[in-house]
């Protein structure tokens, strides 16, 4: 897990996911575009709410190509600088319910 990336993918996301589960740490999939993805849970994107989360949080922004989330990577990062902020790659439009890892 490259957590000095600037884009994931779906797989990575879910690898990085599993690989967390349980160490206390989290990764947030933030909803820039209030337009959630089925199967998965979101966060609409609420940089209030999102400034309480610990520490090292990690912010994996999505819109609907990821090109958007991507260009807005150094405002996120600079807003949220104890955050690791990361775009998914592809977006909304690219996620696919059926991917397991």
């Amino acid at each position: 897990m490259d957590l000095q990336k600037d884009e994931w993918t779906q797989e990575e996301y879910l690898l990085a996911k599993r690989e967390l589960a349980g160490s206390g740490r989290e990764i947030l999939l933030v909803d820039t575009i209030a337009k959630s993805i089925d199967g998965t849970d979101t966060v609409l994107y609420n940089p209030f709410v999102l400034k309480e989360y610990p520490p090292g949080t990690i912010f994996l922004f999505y819109c609907d190509t990821g090109k958007e989330t991507k260009e807005r990577l150094p405002e996120f990062r600079k807003r949220f600088p104890d955050k690791i902020c990361i775009s998914l790659r592809g977006g909304r439009g690219y996620w696919r319910k059926s991917l397991r890892v």
